[in-house]
């Protein structure tokens, strides 16, 4: 079977409810830096008809990449291709990688849905997932690290699609050269000081098994859909959602199995915080071990009564504002009779002073001062989750509302 056929296959299986002819099917978004993975499937995707939108990130990391980028252009614009190049700079904190990974993946986000595409495509292929595996087993990762990337991904309110995740990256090349097709080669594949470049060599120097790696992928994949049910399971029985803050029953949580237990933490601190990355462990355990409350992912675990809860923590959003139609934190919308000069910031303890009733909502003060407020300058004007609403409410965003295994009727989307 070709890969154009292989390809399309697997495309079905991840549109299992398209019936009309590829050619039919909504436009999606194609990630394609220049490189031979990104390249083959651009040209690939292009040979099944689908309609396609290519997007390239110039990061100015190396004087190369525009010339990269502009190998894309210039094959997009041989065949009528839609592309547009997006620019990211580092601010230089952090690492380097993580941060060009993950800006890319937000300029990309911004970018599709901006253009009305939910979907976008990735060149990882079965290469990348072997590497994968192997740097996450160094860490001593555990079953989620060890399922690797996901064929179909969503975050970022995209859907992430990696269709040739089963394809060598040596077969990909081929195709390429037989059809003519010019690649860029990143230099920084070739530098030992990148984890993923010692890791690429050992699998060679050793001649380890890419399809022996995957499979192991695969296997932890299902194990991890597994212990995902089992979650949600937990949450049904455990968790209720009280204007935003996650509160599980403490005892129905000490009961579950610790694989379980860190993993329905993580998920609430997730869901509350917006952030897509899993905390450590070791911080997870101590989250769940803790006596008072602790700051963790944005977060504040606070046990008391019998009950843990996940609120916002203060610090995270103090710094927030937004116009009152737009979300703030990414999850909450207030939405009331407006006025001029308004904005959206967290209540804080000077708003708190002004809410007498504050307390009658059940919630602690430290849940209370990080809620979103309806301020003009200095003066608070409403504050829905503090008992001075004034005709104000607070709408969770529908893509921040899903919590795993809650039903919406079982947790306040609105307050």
């Amino acid at each position: 079977m070709s890969l154009t056929a292989r390809l399309a296959q697997t495309l079905a299986g991840m549109f299992p409810d398209e019936n009309r002819p590829i050619e039919d099917w909504p436009r999606i978004g194609v990630a394609v830096s220049g490189g031979g993975d990104s390249m083959a499937l651009l040209d690939l995707l292009q040979g099944t008809g689908l309609a396609l939108a290519a997007v390239s990130v110039d990061h100015g990391l190396r004087p190369q990449a525009r010339d990269e980028v502009a190998l894309v252009a210039r094959y997009c614009a041989a065949r009528g291709l839609d592309h547009a190049i997006l620019t990211w700079r580092w601010n230089g904190r952090g690492n380097v990688q993580e941060a060009a990974r993950q800006g890319r993946s937000l300029a990309i986000s911004d970018w599709a849905r901006g253009r009305g595409i939910d979907h976008v495509a990735l060149g990882h292929t079965a290469d990348d997932q072997a590497e994968t595996v192997l740097m996450r087993l160094a860490r001593g990762s555990g079953v989620d690290g060890l399922a690797a990337m996901a064929p179909v991904a969503r975050r970022e309110g995209i859907t992430w699609l990696r269709p040739v995740l089963e394809m060598r990256r040596a077969e990909l090349r081929d195709h390429l050269r037989a059809r003519g097709l010019r690649w860029a080669d990143d230099p920084s594949n070739e530098d030992t000081g990148y984890a993923r470049v010692r890791v690429r060599q050992a699998i060679a120097a050793l001649d380890l098994d890419v399809g022996r790696l995957t499979r192991t992928a695969a296997h932890m994949a299902r194990a991890r859909s597994a212990l995902e049910a089992g979650m949600r399971a937990l949450a049904r029985n455990c968790v209720t959602l009280e204007a935003g803050d996650v509160v599980i029953d403490a005892a129905c949580l000490a009961a579950a199995p610790e694989e379980l237990r860190t993993r329905l933490m993580a998920g609430a601190l997730g869901w509350v915080s917006g952030q897509g990355y899993r905390p450590r462990y070791d911080a997870l355990i101590g989250a769940l071990e803790a006596t008072r409350p602790v700051a963790l992912h944005g977060c504040l675990v606070i046990p008391k009564g019998g009950r843990v809860r996940i609120a916002r923590e203060w610090k995270a959003v103090a710094g927030l504002t937004c116009a009152p139609q737009e979300p703030w934190d990414g999850r909450w919308r207030l939405i009331g009779p407006g006025g001029k000069d308004l904005e959206i910031r967290a209540l804080g303890e000077a708003g708190l002073r002004e809410c007498p009733d504050w307390r009658d909502g059940g919630r602690p003060r430290q849940s209370v001062i990080a809620s979103p407020a309806v301020w003009r300058g200095a003066t608070l004007v409403a504050a829905p989750f503090a008992g001075l609403a004034r005709g104000w409410r607070a709408v969770m965003e529908p893509e921040r509302a899903d919590f795993p295994g809650l039903t919406p009727d079982q947790g306040q989307l609105s307050h």
